[in-house]
């Protein structure tokens, strides 16, 4: 009997409003793998980084696209939504200003999750 392996998706975002298309992408991918029950982790960095703050989402505008703000709760409610620690740091965001369930870790973790059997990193 072979035993399927387990999968999860890390999805790493580095766009925020300045690149619109490719940032909602990221989230909507995320949330579409949670919803289909894979294992998800969605790291918010660069730009993106501004989301982890309360009501920046609610805030993001694209035509066509599933609101960043529902994204982003389906992500928090079912999977791990995580704040670059450098990125925080240069926009003086800190433990306190971000989201509930959103957490501040840095480069080590992410290569840790990445590198886990069967998980499978996307950067956008």
């Amino acid at each position: 009997m072979l035993r399927r392996m387990a999968r999860s998706l890390v999805v790493k975002t580095t766009a925020g409003a300045d690149a619109p298309e490719r940032c909602s992408q990221a989230f909507t991918v995320a949330a579409t793998a949670l919803a289909g029950g894979v294992a998800t982790s969605l790291w918010l960095t660069g730009e993106s980084a501004w989301f982890a703050l309360p009501g920046r989402a609610a805030q993001f505008e694209l035509p066509h696209a599933a609101p960043l703000a529902d994204l982003l709760e389906a992500l928090l409610a079912g999977g791990t939504v995580t704040l670059c620690t450098q990125c925080a740091a240069r926009r003086d965001i800190g433990p306190d200003d971000v989201i509930p369930g959103i957490r501040i870790a840095g480069a080590a973790v992410f290569v840790e999750e990445s590198l886990q059997e069967g998980a499978q990193a996307l950067v956008y």
